[in-house]
Parts: structure tokens; C-alpha cells; sequence
């Protein structure tokens, strides 16, 4: 049928001519100003696709699906025409214009919807409305990527998740964080920190995390990016973190489970009245309580549990998410975290044994795991040689080939050196020795098992992310505001959200801790025409993550002489006058000659003399999804491919490099590096400076050996290599399989299964 002859179903049901100029138009002024688009090209592709009685909505999606399917490596700009047509699209669904309604309208309407907290009309005026309306620059939106657009669509603007109704556009999300936040501060201030953070956000300059974008200025208010909870072995705290699970889950956070407390399989209970079942069981408990909340439809629920490589039933624990045997020894929706230390790298470096025990039977033993490693390998040997004692031994090198064969296998067995994660720490590790990490492998916080859901007692740690976003900084000094902003956004928001358990409450009042990471790492290598393979990016690593750490510092420190240090400064390491440049792995200085450029001496007077308000800043996360709404690359790793397919609940979307045309035979892409010691070295500069962890990958071609298949001796080379170098956590292990992965950026199928071989 000729488009001419078609008819449009309106919005309102009304059946109209279909009026091809005006879609001309539309697509004529999405493409104002891009090079290398054609408005023709895109009206071709979507006219074939049109039909009579066509919905107006559906011809909207068309027309940009049509531009969207066009994004390529010759054709990049294409990017930017889907996105503005996404945008149009998006506003006219929302305001049933383009053109946006004032703030305060806006405002007045969605509190009455139920939609946005009504402490906005509340805490501020009509009048600071009207100001705040008349900063806003709604062209920022023209400023997305296609890839941004549809990630703020399904999971970060305000909707009906069911009817799929959008209720906002981009600028308003946030303009409306910034005032949520800064709604505290002293009136003479607070519209200047919402004007400054609402532009350091809304031009990407910080990246803000899945929780914050989603939740702040709703009703909900639960906005920690990462949960920390820790298991006692009794029924009564096996319960208790159950019932914490789902609670967190269901309020869009990513968990950490720490369970290497319960004993093993066969262990005596009540003095021999009974047989232990072992862990399985009870993990099977913490899966279920993980995936029965969707939260929300913004992401579904994900949990890392964690446990020694010494426990007793290792070697059943090790093969939990593998796809073989049945679902009776397999847990395979849960990710796994095994915890290492010296010793145990020790035994396998000298062709030594490990020996397993059951938590509960080696007095002390588990503390000291964590807290004092001179002490755990005393009570380690001396159990050892203790006939009492029940036990397994097993060669060394057989049990860390499990591991890795299981690493390598899935893709999402996750490394934990837990004597890093304390002796290279902001905490005291004798009265506040961390024992897990989270979800994704950054953060690195005490935490303390609850007896029950009420237990004041015990420690839930939540950590509040944020990110730099490095490819926008022109220089390092810019650093010092943009650090000011997100510790004072982020410290805000402690006392802004509510906490759904006490033990969360009070652990995240007393030590108010925050992890500020980084974006846009490997375009930042690019433009300044470094790599990450060559040790080229060596000096320019160490003198950014200086920079990034002692601004965050200062303005804590100058936040603590605002509102007063953390109440629990005195169980951190900087209350000693002792920093990250103390306690780094010395073995970086074999390959980092850089100095130190800052005032570190005069900060370290300031924190012992003040106090921090915070007891932890940084933390280098993922920062998957955020990452594209900056059209970023994300976090600190290198793209697959220069234009990258992304997979998410919303579909598959390419996302081309920033400054693509510019720049792109100064990008590194992952394939390219040919191993992974040039990037492990980096990320052990960037630990240097970091108080938490860091999410750090290893990768391997197995065309680039022989036979096709990785040898096991490269996967511990590299496992030595990330302890050697002072890494307190790795996270996914990547393989190449084969497919056209240039085009490929699948970050939740990071191996999938069998692409695999050892």
C-alpha cells in the first residue's frame, strides 16, 4: 500500500491521514548538525515498515529503530539522530508535548500522582522553584547517546513499570536529585550546590549508580548501591540474614553474603545429638531469598556469598555454579567469592598442601583469617599437627586448579585476598577487620553477624557510590570541586534515605562510608595517547588516582570540620595519621618510579587533627549501565570493540567510543592487549591510592595458545601476578569465544557457560 493512501490511528483513537512531511520534519531536526547521517536513509528504512491504521507511538519507535539500526563504525553520528528522536519521543509520551512544563507544575503534579516525595514541595519555595526552572537546560538532552536514552528509559525515569508510562525527561531527573540531596543545607547555600551538582551531573562530569538515579526524589528511599552481610553459624543468624536479603533486594541494592562462617558437612551439633548438613543447604536458602524481588523492574536481584578456600567442603563449594551434576549440589544462581590469603598462595607457589577444617572446630582460626596473619598461620599450623582435630589435605596446585577451572568455566568464581583487604585498609583490622566484599568485588567494609532482624548489635555495611568521570576533565586540578560535590551529594544522601534495618542504620551512621569510583578509563588512555599493555600509562595512572584520592580526602577532612568526623573515626587507620601511600605492595616500585605531587603531609595533619567525615572514599566499581548514560566507557576497562554491542533488559544496543572518528586507532580494545599483566599492573597503581577494592577482570584469547586452550599455568601466573601486585579483589574472567566480538560487549554473559576451555 501506498504511504500515501494510509491512515494513522491517533493517540486519542482517531483515524487520520498519514502526513509524511511531518515526519520529515521531526527527523530533518534530529539530524541538524551531525555529519555523515541521511534523513533520506532513515525514512526509506521506515516507511517499508509502516501499515494502515499504524499507531502513532508505533511510528515514532519505527522511525527510530530505523536510525538506531544503523549505528556502525562508518556511520557513528547515527547515534545521536536516534537519540534525539528518542527524546522527542519520550517527551511527547510524558508531557504529550515536546516541550517540557515548568518545574514546579511538574512537581505539584507528580507528588499528587505518588510519584515524587512530596518533602520537595515542602522544603522548598515556589520562588526557588521558579529559579531552579529557569537554570534547567533541557537541551542537555540532545546531548545522549542512543544507548543513554533507552537506559533511562527502562531504568532510571520515573514510570509505571507495568503500562510502561513515563512520568519525566533526563533534565528534571537531575535537577530533582540535586535538590533531594542538597534539601538540608542552610538556605544562603543550597541553591548554589543544586545548581553546581545538577550541572556536574547532567554533563557527566559525575556518574551517579543505578540506585540514586532510580529512587532519589521518590518515595522510596533506599539509594546504597551495595549491601554487606555477614552469617554466624547458628539458625538464629542464618535466619536473620534470610530475612535481611530480601529486604535489601527489594530495595534495588547488590548483595554481599559472607557465609564461611557455617560449619561443614558432618559437624557436630548439640555435643553429637545431631549431624550438620553442611552449607548447601542453607545457600539454597540465601538463592531463594536473592530471587524472590525483581526490584522493581529496574534489575533483578544478584548476591555474591563468600567462604575460605580452607573450609572443609571447598571442594563441593567450588563447583556450586557449574553446570554439571543435579540440582541438589549445584547452586547456580548465586555468584561466589573465595577467600585467599598468603599462606594459601604460599603452599601453592611451594608445592605445598592445604589443609581443610570446619570453621566451628579451629578456635580462633576464622578470626585470624582476617585479622592477623602471623596469628592465623601459628593456630593454622598447629591444627595442622593436632590429631584431634578432623581435617582434609589436599595438594595445593589441585585445589587452586578447581578454582580456576571453575573460575575460567563460568566466569563468575570472584577472588577475595583477604590479607590485602587489611593490611592495605582504612580500618583497624584488630577491631574492625573486614571479612567480605559485595556483589561486584569493590567494597571492602566491617561488618558483624546479626542474631536476629532487630540485632542493634551486629553490622550490616552499606556503601553510596559515585563516579569521575575522567574523560571529561580537562585537567586534574578540576578534581578538587567535583570530589567536594560528590562526598557533600553523597553524605547528604546518608542522612536523606531511610534504613530498612537497624543494624544497617547504625553501622552506616557511625562509620558513613562512601565509595567514589571512576568512568570513561580507556577513553581517558586514548586521548592522552597511552595504552594499557605497554606500560605507557603507567605515570599518568599513578598521578590521576593521586589526584582522585587526596581531593576526595580533603574534603572529607573539610566536611568533618563542617559537621564533625564520623563517630567511629577511631577504628580506621587514618585516625592514626597512616594512609593508602603507607601500606601499598612494595613490588609496584619495581615498575612505578612516579612520585608523589600532592601535599600529603600537611592532609595527613589535617585528618588526624579534624577527622574524616567519612571512613572510606573510594571504590572503583563496574559502572555498566551508568557508563552508557555518560557515553562513557566503562569503568576502568577496555572496550571489546570500538563500537560495542550492549545487552540489557531492554534489548540489544550499540554504543559507539567517545570521539570515535578522532580517535580511533589511539583505542586498546580488550583482544588487542594480548594479556592481562600490562592492566593488572594499572589496576595495582590505582590500589595504591584506593581505600576499598576494585573491580578487576582477567581475560584470555584462547586462540593465542596453543591448542586453543588457556594453560593452567597462565591462569595462576596471573592470579600471583594480581596478589603480587597488591589487588584485593578480581571479578569476572573473561574468555573469547570466537564470535565477532568487535561487535561484542555482553557483560552478564562474561564466559556464559561451556565458551570455555581449560
Amino acid at each position: 500500500m501506498n504511504t500515501a493512501d494510509m491512515k494513522v490511528c491517533k493517540r486519542d483513537g482517531r483515524l487520520e491521514p498519514l502526513d509524511i512531511n511531518k515526519i520529515h520534519r521531526v527527523v530533518e531536526w534530529a539530524a541538524k548538525g551531525l555529519d555523515n547521517v541521511s534523513v533520506s536513509q532513515v525514512e526509506m528504512k521506515s516507511h517499508i515498515q509502516f501499515y494502515n491504521g499504524i499507531r502513532t507511538p508505533d511510528i515514532h519507535e519505527t522511525i527510530i529503530k530505523s536510525a538506531a539500526d544503523l549505528i556502525s563504525e562508518e556511520t557513528p553520528n547515527y547515534q545521536y539522530l536516534a537519540a534525539r528522536l528518542a527524546i522527542f519521543h519520550l517527551r511527547k509520551i510524558a508531557y504529550g508535548d515536546y516541550a517540557p512544563p515548568h518545574l514546579y507544575e511538574h512537581v505539584k503534579r507528580l507528588v499528587g500522582m505518588g510519584k515524587y516525595d512530596k518533602h520537595l514541595l515542602e522544603d522548598y519555595s515556589e520562588a526557588e522553584f521558579n529559579e531552579l526552572n529557569g537554570y534547567i537546560d533541557h537541551e542537555r538532552d540532545l546531548t545522549f547517546s542512543y544507548a543513554a536514552v533507552k537506559q533511562l528509559e527502562g531504568k532510571y525515569l520515573v514510570q509505571n513499570r507495568v503500562t510502561k508510562q513515563i512520568y519525566e525527561s533526563p533534565q528534571f531527573l537531575y535537577v530533582l536529585v540535586a535538590m533531594c540531596l542538597f534539601a538540608k543545607y542552610p538556605k544562603s547555600t543550597r541553591l548554589d550546590y543544586v545548581k553546581r551538582f545538577y550541572d556536574a551531573v547532567s554533563t557527566f562530569k559525575i556518574s551517579l549508580p543505578t540506585p540514586i538515579m532510580s529512587g532519589v526524589r521518590t518515595p522510596t528511599r533506599q539509594f546504597s548501591s551495595c549491601v554487606l552481610i555477614e552469617c554466624d553459624d547458628s539458625l538464629d543468624s542464618i535466619n536473620a540474614t534470610t530475612s535481611s536479603i530480601v529486604k535489601y533486594v527489594s530495595q534495588r541494592a547488590g548483595i554481599g553474603i559472607n557465609a564461611g562462617r557455617i560449619r561443614g558437612l558432618g559437624s557436630e551439633i548439640r555435643g553429637g545429638e545431631a549431624q550438620h548438613t553442611g552449607c548447601i543447604p542453607f545457600f539454597k536458602m540465601f538463592q531463594a531469598a536473592v530471587k524472590s524481588c525483581s526490584q522493581g523492574g529496574v534489575r533483578g536481584g544478584a548476591a555474591t556469598l563468600f567462604y575460605p578456600l580452607w573450609h572443609i567442603e571447598v571442594e563441593s563449594l567450588l563447583v556450586l555454579k557449574n553446570n554439571r551434576g543435579v540440582e541438589d549440589n549445584r547452586i547456580r544462581q548465586l555468584d561466589y567469592g573465595v577467600q585467599i590469603n598468603r599462606l594459601l598462595y604460599t603452599r601453592l607457589i611451594k608445592g605445598g598442601n592445604i589443609t581443610l577444617f570446619s570453621p566451628n572446630e579451629v578456635k580462633g582460626l576464622y578470626e585470624a583469617f582476617f585479622s592477623d596473619q602471623d596469628e592465623f598461620e601459628r593456630l593454622y599450623t598447629q591444627y595442622e599437627q593436632d590429631e584431634n582435630i578432623r581435617k582434609r589435605v589436599i595438594p595445593a596446585a589441585d585445589l587452586f586448579s578447581i578454582l580456576m577451572q571453575e573460575r575460567a568455566g563460568t566466569g563468575r568464581i570472584y577472588i577475595q585476598n583477604v590479607d590485602h583487604c587489611n593490611t592495605h585498609s582504612p580500618f583497624n583490622p584488630k577491631v574492625a577487620p573486614v571479612r567480605q566484599s559485595n556483589l561486584c568485588l569493590e567494597i571492602a567494609l566491617p561488618t558483624k553477624p546479626l542474631d536476629n532482624i532487630n540485632d542493634e548489635k551486629g553490622e550490616i555495611a552499606l556503601c553510596t557510590l559515585s563516579a569521575l568521570n575522567l574523560g571529561a576533565l580537562d585537567n586534574l586540578e578540576e578534581l578538587e570541586d567535583l570530589a567536594d560535590l560528590a562526598v557533600r551529594a553523597l553524605d547528604a544522601l546518608l542522612d536523606y534515605q531511610d534504613y530498612p534495618i537497624a543494624a544497617a542504620r547504625i553501622a552506616t551512621m557511625n562509620r558513613r562510608t562512601l565509595g567514589v569510583g571512576v568512568i570513561n578509563y580507556a577513553y581517558y588512555l586514548a586521548k592522552n595517547g597511552v595504552r594499557y599493555s605497554d606500560d605507557s600509562a603507567i605515570a599518568l595512572t599513578h598521578r590521576t588516582f593521586e589526584a582522585i584520592q587526596y581531593y576526595l580526602l580533603k574534603a572529607s577532612v573539610n566536611l568533618a570540620k563542617e559537621y564533625g568526623k564520623c563517630p567511629l573515626f577511631h577504628e580506621t587507620t587514618y585516625s592514626q595519621g597512616i594512609l593508602p601511600i603507607d601500606t601499598y605492595k612494595a613490588d609496584l616500585d619495581k615498575f612505578c618510579n612516579e612520585p608523589l605531587y600532592l601535599d600529603w603531609e600537611s592532609l595527613r595533619a589535617d585528618i588526624v587533627r579534624y577527622g574524616l567525615r567519612n571512613s572510606t572514599l573510594t571504590a572503583l566499581m563496574p559502572s555498566e549501565t551508568s557508563s552508557q548514560i555518560a557515553n562513557a566507557t566503562n569503568g576502568i576497562e577496555p572496550p571489546r570493540g570500538l563500537v560495542s554491542i550492549k545487552a540489557s533488559k531492554d534489548g540489544i544496543l550499540k554504543q559507539v567510543v567517545p570521539e570515535f572518528e578522532r580517535l580511533k586507532d589511539q583505542y586498546e580494545t580488550l583482544w588487542q592487549m594480548g594479556g592481562n599483566d600490562g592492566y593488572l599492573k594499572l589496576v595495582g597503581i590505582m590500589q595504591k591510592f584506593i581505600d576499598q577494592a576494585i573491580s578487576a577482570n582477567t581475560s584470555y584469547d584462547p586462540q593465542r595458545f596453543e591448542g586453543g586452550r588457556v594453560p593452567m599455568n597462565q591462569m595462576l601466573k596471573d592470579l600471583l601476578s594480581a596478589y603480587k601486585y597488591g589487588l584485593k579483589t578480581l571479578y569476572y574472567h573473561n574468555t573469547r569465544d570466537g564470535a565477532d566480538d568487535t561487535q561484542t560487549d555482553m557483560k552478564d554473559d562474561a564466559c556464559a557457560g561451556g565458551a570455555c576451555k581449560i
